[in-house]
């Protein structure tokens, strides 16, 4: 079953705070690498190779279950700060993941995109990503979106200089304004966001676009995050209430309150 054909879902009514059984939007901070081979004496480049491998099962899980748009946070702004031979072993799996697995992903229906900047990465892995990102841009199965030299700061940094440089007047400036000079620009804002190996901090991810949503966090290491871990996400975020600032919660959308 491919995994285009498993997109239905139950859309969520305006009228009631109960979330949906199943998120939309789920972004994922893949967390514990290399925690995950220091525990099995391996070096922190195997670890990366075995959370990179665990993208595709993951992706699937997600698919099932019926979400729409997966981001998955890869590399940030801050991790060129890493010794440079764990930098190049990541911008070679990088690679190596484009050219293995992108055929593969729009066959069965993927559309690919890439969040944060590409000045940045070699001109061969920029070519690449946006030659994925065209060649799939017309499936309508999941969309998965790679988060890669991405920072929220840089990001809403970048938004403002664009927004200053494309001379928009201070009264036309307002949320959505801004939204559509995100990298997100397009995309739902995240219903459930993730984090592996315990870790509690949001650590520069999405900062504009998780105003509103869920957290889960899980002790279990990225590369040992599998269908299992994905079917207890699903169920903790189904439990959930969105209130969106509102006490009675029958009425989605922002408050100047505070949840409570």
């Amino acid at each position: 079953m491919s995994l285009a054909s498993n997109a239905e879902r139950v859309e969520k009514g305006h009228e009631d705070a109960v979330v949906s059984a199943v998120p939309t939007h789920v972004a994922i901070i893949m967390d514990g690498n290399g925690r995950w081979a220091a525990e099995r004496s391996l070096s922190r480049t195997d670890g990366h190779r075995a959370g990179t491998e665990n993208i595709r099962r993951i992706l699937k899980s997600f698919a099932a279950h019926g979400v729409r748009y997966l981001t998955l946070y890869a590399f940030s702004t801050e991790n060129w700060e890493r010794p440079m031979e764990e930098v190049n072993a990541l911008i070679e799996i990088l690679q190596e993941m484009i050219c293995e697995e992108t055929r593969q992903l729009h066959e069965e229906g993927v559309r690919l995109l890439h969040i944060g900047r590409l000045d940045r990465l070699p001109s061969g892995i920029q070519k690449g990503i946006e030659d994925a990102i065209d060649l799939t841009k017309g499936n309508a199965g999941i969309t998965v979106a790679l988060a890669y030299d991405y920072g929220g700061r840089s990001e809403l940094t970048n938004a403002i200089r664009s927004i200053v440089a494309d001379g928009v007047r201070s009264s036309q400036i307002d949320e959505q304004l801004i939204g559509k000079y995100l990298y997100t620009a397009g995309m739902p804002d995240p219903d459930l966001i993730i984090r592996t190996a315990g870790e509690m901090r949001i650590s520069n991810f999405l900062l504009w676009q998780a105003a509103y949503a869920e957290y889960y966090s899980t002790d279990v290491y990225w590369p040992d995050f599998d269908e299992t871990e994905v079917d207890k996400a699903i169920a903790a975020y189904g439990q959930r209430r969105r209130k969106y600032g509102r006490v009675d919660g029958r009425v989605e959308g922002r408050a100047d309150s505070i949840d409570g």
